[in-house]
């Protein structure tokens, strides 16, 4: 059976077609499954994640089996004769989970999302085509997203998170039938959205003026009062701006629309509108309040720490980042997740934000941050719904409307970022666990996590795409002192540079604290503090000079290690050889009374925490400045 013949539905009841014929999807646990994959539009999800939503807290032993049987079964529905196993053209095995192969031709929703995208391009140019691309897309919705499936599993499914993008949907075509003149065709649609999301203020006020604008000025003032009065029973909070701007605008308006002058501003604005046969805007209620949006503006948070002025390197890695995104003016087709990880004071944090604030403008609804504490010796790790409700208000949701539980948290923050392009900085993470509720639900979305865990989680689960970060190179180095020194300094005696980049190991931290102490004495010569780190007992110590900023970061990473491989970690790092073979790390890990397997478990552990590099596979080596620090702690480790 070919691919062409098969066509599915999401927005509304869970459904599928095969050459026009409606398919039996089987049992309710089968069509939520369909579903959940269908929500994520040809993205693959992960086993975790299927086993969550059809289950929630309380799975069974045999979870996994049983949704391997389902796909089995969902498989030959839609492809009767396919032999038993084989994959098919719909549903793939991919990324330790599963993706449904659908594009706009079989899947209701992307056809949505193709027609939002072409009404948006329309926008300005053509407000009369974008009301009638937004009037399509709508049409495809049959009820809210899995309708068919209880409020609970719609929610871990995060079917819900789909309805915001029917919401997104409704405001564009109010504000696009505003600019065309055209509002009388989708007061229906603007109503009943109305009557399900009765507080939501900036649809409010769109009614309000679309009301208007077709002459029914009693109805706009009454929907007012009721919003109004909804507001104050209900939240206990008076009116926003939006919705009192769209109350003046009615007041100010004494008489019905009038057709504008031939010529005018208004006219030729809303000329697509006159020809499609649409009302002519009113140009009193639309220059009251600015369009686009017609003047609503919802919280756009701008969080991102301060770009480092003095960036330099990394361009390799800036390039590998840049090649996640599509070419500029193309949207995201799926929520890109990108970890960046690497030993302490390597410089994840320095390149994640100078890399967000290269790419921000391409996420014009907002960008958040927090420090999650993965390693903070000082205070545990942020626990992840502390961070959902700070998105939650600076999102713009009242602290005390914010739900109590981390899946309530979750599933709005989901929702209020369906449909929006965000980007998400999440530094410093503990773990995958740690990150999981704060990722985005839907496309359009950009994460950076750091992360001095490798975070395969991450990568398995979700197909986020991680990038190791190592040590600078000789030029590089030299780049970063001359960019906190000045060229003309470092280029004076380019020898001694070179040799402090040398004796710093690469490492950005220590080549940072070395920078400093030569920036705040403009005197000193690099080839004198080349010698005295040369020279140095302690060359951590030296680097530092007071400051223990090398050693304390260190220190983060190694408390965070096991009893075992915190003692694995100081022979390794004792061992003269510039590195190590896995049978040479067996047989040094023997002789401190760990066995093969034990010593295989810890020797991952070390690597996941980057204090261990595997520079090819089964060969190791540890960083010059973490030998040091090793030497610090003493075989006691203290």
């Amino acid at each position: 059976m070919s691919r062409e013949s098969v066509r599915f539905a999401v927005l509304g009841p869970i459904r599928a077609w095969r050459a026009g014929a409606e398919l039996d999807l089987g049992r309710p646990q089968q069509r939520v499954l369909l579903g959940l994959l269908l929500a994520r539009a040809g993205r693959p999800v992960g086993l975790s994640e299927i086993v969550d939503a059809l289950w929630g807290e309380d799975p069974p032993g045999s979870a996994v089996n049983v949704v391997r049987r389902h796909i089995g079964i969902l498989r030959r529905t839609l492809e009767p004769g396919l032999p038993l196993r084989a994959p098919g053209h719909w549903l793939l095995r991919e990324a330790a989970g599963y993706r449904i192969a659908v594009d706009a031709d079989s899947l209701d929703l992307l056809r949505f999302r193709q027609l939002r995208e072409q009404a948006d391009e329309a926008a300005d140019r053509s407000p009369g085509r974008a009301v009638t691309l937004l009037t399509e897309a709508l049409a495809l919705w049959k009820g809210p997203a899995g309708t068919d499936v209880s409020v609970e599993i719609r929610a871990r499914a995060l079917l819900d998170v789909l309805d915001r993008e029917h919401l997104a949907a409704v405001k564009e075509l109010a504000d696009a039938a505003l600019r065309a003149g055209m509002t009388a065709p989708v007061l229906d649609e603007l109503r009943k959205a109305a009557l399900a999301n009765p507080l939501d203020e900036p649809l409010l006020a769109r009614l309000v003026l679309a009301l208007a604008a077709t002459g029914q000025r009693a109805e706009a003032l009454e929907t007012h009062r009721a919003a109004v009065a909804r507001l104050a029973d209900e939240l206990g909070l008076t009116p926003g701006r939006e919705l009192s701007d769209a109350h003046t605008a009615v007041l100010r308006e004494s008489r019905p629309p009038a057709r504008p002058a031939a010529g005018s501003a208004a006219g030729s604005a809303v000329g697509s509108g006159a020809a499609l046969g649409g009302e002519p805007a009113d140009g009193g209620l639309l220059s009251a309040i600015p369009l686009p949006g017609v003047g609503y503006s919802e919280p756009r948070p701008a969080q991102l720490p301060q770009d480092l002025p003095t960036f330099s390197g990394r361009r390799a890695q800036l390039a590998k980042l840049s090649a996640l995104l599509p070419e500029e003016g193309r949207p995201l087709d799926t929520a890109v997740i990108s970890v960046i990880g690497g030993m302490a004071g390597v410089g994840k944090t320095t390149l994640a934000v100078h890399w967000a604030h290269q790419v921000a403008d391409r996420f014009p609804d907002g960008q958040f941050y927090v420090d999650l504490r993965g390693f903070d010796p000082t205070d545990k790790a942020l626990d992840p719904g502390e961070a959902v409700r700070d998105f939650l208000c600076a999102l713009g949701v009242p602290r005390h409307r914010v739900p109590h539980g981390l899946d309530a948290q979750t599933a709005l923050y989901r929702s209020l970022l369906a449909g929006r392009r965000f980007l998400v900085l999440l530094d410093n993470a503990l773990d995958t666990q740690q990150v999981r509720p704060l990722l985005p639900g839907a496309p359009g979305c950009l994460v950076i996590v750091t992360s001095r865990d490798t975070l395969t989680g991450l990568v398995a689960d979700h197909g986020a795409h991680p990038l190791s970060l190592c040590w600078l190179d000789a030029e590089e180095g030299r780049e970063l002192l001359a960019a906190r020194l000045g060229a003309a300094r470092v280029a004076a005696e380019p020898q001694a540079a070179a040799e402090i980049v040398e004796l710093c190991a690469g490492l950005p931290l220590a080549l940072s604290c070395v920078a400093a102490r030569l920036a705040a004495h403009p005197g000193f010569r690099l080839s004198a503090l080349a010698a005295e780190l040369r020279d140095a007992h302690d060359r951590l110590d030296a680097i530092a000079r007071g400051s223990a900023e090398v050693s304390t970061v260190f220190s983060w990473s190694y408390r965070a290690l096991s009893a075992g491989a915190a003692r694995l970690f100081r022979l390794l790092a004792g061992h003269p050889g510039p590195d190590l073979a896995a049978p040479a790390v067996a047989e040094l890990a023997g002789h401190a009374g760990f066995d093969a397997q034990e010593s295989a478990r810890l020797l991952a552990e070390l690597t996941r925490a980057h204090l261990v590099a595997e520079l090819s596979p089964g060969r190791y080596s540890v960083h010059d400045l973490l030998r040091s620090y090793a030497a610090e702690l003493g075989d006691d480790g203290h």
